[in-house]
C-alpha cells in the first residue's frame, strides 16, 4: 500500500477540497499579528515549555524523555461530556484537568514510588493498576480507560522488543532528523497511526507523533540527541482545542449546517469528512500563520535566536485556548472519541 500524504500535504489537499470548514485570510493575518509582541517572550520560545509548566519534566536525561514518551502514548481525548462533571486530578495542592490531569496522575505515581515511566513497567501493568494510577478525584473516570491499557501494555512490549526499554534509544536512530524519528514511531507503535482517507487520497495527522518529537524536542533543549536539524518541518498537532481557539480568532470559518452540529454537542467519528475538515483545514492554517507571522518579523527587522516554527505556535495557542476557554463558548470543540487526539 501506498504511503500516506505526510500530514502538511494531507493538510494543504483537505483545505483545498473542504466543503465545510474554510480559511479566512484576514483572520489568518490578525492571529499572526496577535503573536507578533510575543515573539521574543517565553511563550513562543523553546524554554517556555520548561518554564512555563510546572508538570513537565525539568531535566534533560533518559528519564525525562521515557516520561515524555508515556505521556504522548496516553495523549488522547481528555474533553468531558459535561463541563461541570470532569476527571480531575489533585497533585501537590493544585487540581488539573484535561491533558494536565493525565501529568499530573503520572508525577503523583511516580512520586509514590511506582515505576510508571519503566517499560517492563508499564509492559505488564494490569487494568485495575492502570485504573489506580489514572484514578480521579470525581467519580468521572478518566475516558478510555481500557484502550489505555491496551496501548500502555502493547508500546511498553514494543519498546523492551526492538528499544532495549527506552524511548532515548529510538531517538537515538533518528539520526537527529525530527521527520525520521516521526516515521521510526509511526512505524514501530500502531496506536500512533493517526491515517484515514479523504477524497480517495491516504491521509495522515500524526498528531500524536508529532508531538512526541516535539516533546523530545523540548525536554532536551534542542540539544544533543534532541538537536534535530529538520524540527521546523513538523507540523501543528490537529486536536480539538487548536480548530476550536482558531475558529474562535476568525482564522477558520465553518458552515451552519457544522456549526449547528457542534452546538448540539453531536459526535463526529473518527475520519468522516467534517471531522478530517476541521482537523485538516486548522494544519494549514496554522501553516499560514507561520507564514504570515515570519513575513511580520522580516517586515519590522526583528531578529529571533531561533526559528519560529509550527511546534511553537502550536504550544502557544493551545495554552491561549485554554486561558480563554470562556471567551470560546460560542464556538464548541468537536466531539470525537478516539485514541488518536
Amino acid at each position: 500500500m501506498d504511503d500516506p500524504l505526510t500530514p502538511r500535504e494531507s493538510a494543504k489537499f483537505i483545505a483545498e477540497n473542504s466543503r465545510e470548514v474554510f480559511i479566512d485570510g484576514g483572520g489568518v493575518r490578525r492571529v499572526a499579528e496577535l503573536l507578533l509582541p510575543q515573539v521574543s517572550s517565553p511563550e513562543l520560545r523553546l524554554e517556555g515549555w520548561k518554564a512555563l509548566h510546572e508538570l513537565n519534566p525539568k531535566a534533560a536525561d533518559e528519564a525525562a524523555v521515557n516520561w515524555v514518551f508515556v505521556i504522548d502514548t496516553l495523549n488522547f481525548s481528555f474533553w468531558s461530556e459535561q463541563d461541570d462533571h470532569k476527571c480531575l486530578v489533585g497533585y501537590r495542592g493544585k487540581t488539573y484537568s484535561g491533558y494536565w490531569s493525565l501529568c499530573a496522575a503520572i508525577n503523583r505515581a511516580l512520586d509514590e514510588g511506582i515505576p510508571i515511566t519503566s517499560a517492563s513497567y508499564y509492559a505488564t501493568v494490569t487494568l485495575d493498576q492502570v485504573r489506580h494510577l489514572l484514578r480521579s478525584d470525581t467519580d468521572v473516570a478518566m475516558p478510555l480507560i481500557d484502550e489505555r491499557h491496551r496501548i500502555l501494555n502493547e508500546t511498553g512490549k514494543i519498546l523492551l522488543a526492538k528499544f532495549e526499554g527506552s524511548f532515548l534509544n529510538c531517538v537515538r536512530k533518528s539520526e537527529k532528523s525530527a521527520q525520521k524519528l516521526m516515521h521510526l514511531v509511526v512505524e514501530n507503535f500502531p496506536s500512533y497511526r493517526d491515517v484515514t482517507q479523504f477524497e480517495g487520497k491516504r491521509i495522515s495527522f500524526y498528531k500524536r507523533a508529532q508531538i512526541l518529537v516535539a516533546d523530545t524536542w523540548s525536554v532536551l533543549e534542542g540539544k544533543g540527541d534532541g538537536c534535530f536539524k529538520d524540527i521546523s518541518s513538523i507540523t501543528m498537532f490537529a486536536d480539538y482545542r487548536l480548530p476550536q481557539i482558531l475558529a474562535h480568532l476568525g482564522a477558520l470559518k465553518y458552515s451552519e449546517e457544522l456549526l449547528e452540529k457542534l452546538r448540539k454537542g453531536e459526535m463526529l467519528s473518527y475520519g468522516s469528512k467534517q471531522e478530517v475538515e476541521i482537523r485538516g483545514c486548522s494544519l494549514w492554517c496554522v501553516e499560514l500563520i507561520r507564514d504570515c507571522l515570519l513575513e511580520l518579523i522580516e517586515k519590522k527587522g526583528e531578529k529571533t535566536d531561533e526559528e519560529i516554527n509550527s511546534i511553537l505556535l502550536d504550544y502557544y495557542l493551545w495554552d491561549y485556548a485554554r486561558d480563554h476557554r470562556e471567551d470560546m463558548k460560542k464556538i464548541p470543540f468537536h466531539r470525537t472519541r478516539c485514541i488518536y487526539y
